[in-house]
């Protein structure tokens, strides 16, 4: 009786001292996360950066899952069961753990890499395919660690790497000319997120993204075009970013032969000089010009130049100019002809009709 009651409370002891452990080092993650979290956060209150906080926002989480895979392994140690078991928990918890904190470093520089591309643009751009090479050097960093810390040697690994690249590099050759493409892209800087740029092909509209295969471009009409970057960097385009966003709005009009010229090129400098002030978009320091160009068929020629912004500020800013414009010319009494065919008969020395 007396052997079995023994047994009994070793058994109930091998049971309950590990139960203790990781509830114990559970409520003292969470009281360490409590207090630690709530310090962090009152001393990033008072910091302009933005790392205190996304570091603070990614590691809150996992903090208690770390806490639970350390109590997990104090657990076992003081566990009774087999050692062979144990040695080969305490790996598993190993690789959980280094798979954590590398998850937790790929999320954490992602975000950093996002927070301040708009700050770093040149050197560091906000977009995919750079956020996804940060992961990779990151879990590859990771994968070699574990392996390490597992034991295995990773020289062979590495040389067995080398040798299989080119195999893969030979099968993939259309992913990875797409996937330098993007490096060359993003690099160099002549097409950046956010640029306004015209294909060959005719299509045009804003980059919102460069990834490891395609350069999205997003339409005036909101479609997005999704071009291989390899395309991108072996065609003709456009970018009405490069070097600056500012551009020439050029307007084409026409007057009838018996306007005042002097006239015509004052009213309409100070409708545009009007444009460029007044509509959203304009470049107010700008001082407009016309300047003719042709006598045409039916009326003389001209060009008047203004500056915008931005490429799609254009629009609005030739939708006034042209509405402001015809009223002025209303009230100036400046015509604007239609497109006619005459016949002189004078001048080419035929009869006057009756």
């Amino acid at each position: 009786m007396t052997d079995n009651l023994s047994i009994s409370m070793q058994n109930m002891f091998q049971i309950v001292v590990p139960s203790i452990i990781v509830i114990v080092v559970l409520f003292a993650g969470y009281a360490i996360r409590k207090i630690l979290f709530t310090r962090l956060s009152n001393w990033t209150q008072h910091s302009k950066s933005q790392i205190e906080d996304i570091i603070i926002s990614s590691t809150k989480g996992p903090f208690i899952i770390w806490f639970l895979m350390l109590g997990i392994y104090l657990a076992l140690k003081f566990s009774q069961l087999p050692e062979n078991i144990v040695v080969v928990a305490g790996k598993i918890l190993f690789v959980l753990g280094l798979l954590s904190v590398t998850l937790v470093l790929a999320n954490v520089c992602s975000r950093i890499i996002v927070a301040y591309s708009s700050k770093f643009e040149k050197t560091l751009p906000g977009v995919s395919l750079t956020q996804n090479i940060v992961r990779i050097i990151i879990f590859g960093v990771g994968i070699l660690i574990i392996l390490n810390g597992l034991g295995i040697s990773i020289t062979p690994i590495l040389a067995t790497l080398g040798v299989g690249g080119l195999a893969v590099a030979l099968a993939l050759q259309d992913t990875l000319s797409n996937l330098f493409a993007g490096i060359h892209i993003i690099t160099n800087r002549i097409i950046r997120v956010g640029d306004y740029v015209k294909l060959e092909t005719g299509e045009e509209g804003y980059v919102i993204d460069i990834n490891w295969r395609t350069t999205k471009v997003k339409m005036l009409t909101n479609n997005v075009i999704l071009v291989p970057n390899a395309k991108m960097v072996q065609t003709n385009i456009t970018n009405y970013y490069f070097p600056e966003k500012v551009l020439v709005v050029q307007v084409n009009l026409g007057v009838h032969y018996n306007s005042d010229l002097t006239q015509v090129e004052k009213v309409t400098s100070e409708v545009a000089k009007q444009i460029m002030c007044e509509v959203p978009g304009g470049v107010p320091e700008f001082e407009p010009f016309i300047r003719y160009n042709s006598f045409g068929d039916y009326s003389i020629g001209f060009a008047v130049i203004m500056r915008a912004k931005e490429f799609a500020d254009q629009y609005l800013i030739k939708h006034e100019f042209i509405k402001r414009l015809h009223e002025r010319y209303n009230k100036e009494g400046i015509v604007i002809p239609y497109p006619i065919n005459a016949v002189n008969y004078e001048q080419e020395g035929g009869k006057k009709l009756p």
